[in-house]
């Protein structure tokens, strides 16, 4: 708890409100701008004496609770929030949101992008949406309900997920799986099914429990560069990531160098489309 920058930081934010900001009369003769320690404590649901000691360092450490309340009474965002937490010396509550409808903003650049392969994806590794390119690509990565909509799940139990990509990379892939996890699990848009999917991994894999038990922590997106297509071979693509402000989801761009034979075979998938794919061969699970 960084007692100095606390005060500070709530006297700041308290002197930047007016009672109207907040629902209240202002009523007459105040001789000092912003909200008064005893609305701010009203608004918060604690005593103003307490209130009145973390403005002036001398309170213990309120709790999340508190914090949060304080928050909320401030009208703090989500960052200002976040910044509160950590002044307290507390974790920060988590920003994100499940929800399997797509991000309307991620939604429009993806419907926008017709030239490069791009998909929708949940911080569970679950594909929501992707343009038709993306589905030649990589095949429908969308026909998959339960657990195993999780691509995590499947690289690890399902070895078909594995099929597009080179053998030499597969180590690398499966221990980004695993650090991601982990990262959802922790703060994740839903930790409980995170969980579930660690359960079944840590059940069935022996390979995941190996690189889980390295304690690796990541949210970045996989960034193995080569993608093999059932008819086109080789395709090298580099992962550019679009996330949601909460990031729960994120867009990805497979982007390819310009005048490139990946690129050549990319405009080649946008002519041929899905009918040179077997990927929708694989029966949903």
């Amino acid at each position: 708890m960084n007692k100095e920058e606390l005060a500070s930081f709530l006297r700041a934010r308290r002197e930047l409100l007016s009672p109207r900001d907040v629902g209240m009369v202002e009523g007459p003769r105040r001789r000092a701008p912003g909200l008064r320690r005893e609305e701010v404590a009203q608004l918060a649901g604690m005593s103003t004496d307490y209130y009145a000691k973390l403005e002036q360092q001398r309170a213990p450490r309120p709790s999340t609770q508190i914090t949060a309340a304080l928050a909320r009474a401030l009208r703090l965002t989500l960052d200002e929030r976040d910044h509160l937490f950590v002044l307290t010396g507390h974790n920060a509550p988590t920003r994100f949101e499940r929800s399997d409808h797509v991000s309307p903003a991620l939604l429009g650049v993806l419907d926008s992008l017709v030239d490069t392969p791009c998909l929708v994806q949940t911080d569970l590794l679950e594909t929501l949406a992707m343009n038709p390119l993306a589905a030649a690509l990589l095949g429908d990565q969308t026909r998959f309900a339960g657990l195993h909509s999780s691509g995590y799940l499947r690289w690890f139990l399902d070895p078909e997920e594995r099929s597009i990509y080179p053998a030499d990379t597969h180590e690398q892939h499966g221990r980004s799986h695993a650090a991601r996890l982990r990262a959802a699990m922790a703060a994740g848009s839903d930790t409980a099914r995170a969980q579930r999917i660690y359960s079944e991994l840590h059940k069935h894999s022996t390979e995941f429990v190996r690189m889980w038990d390295l304690h690796e922590v990541a949210h970045r997106y996989d960034d193995c560069k080569t993608i093999l297509h059932p008819a086109l071979g080789p395709i090298e693509v580099d992962g550019q990531v679009l996330f949601t402000e909460n990031h729960s989801q994120s867009l990805v761009v497979l982007t390819t160098r310009p005048g490139s034979a990946s690129r050549g075979k990319i405009d080649l998938l946008k002519v041929l489309g899905r009918q040179t794919s077997s990927f929708d061969a694989t029966p949903a699970v």
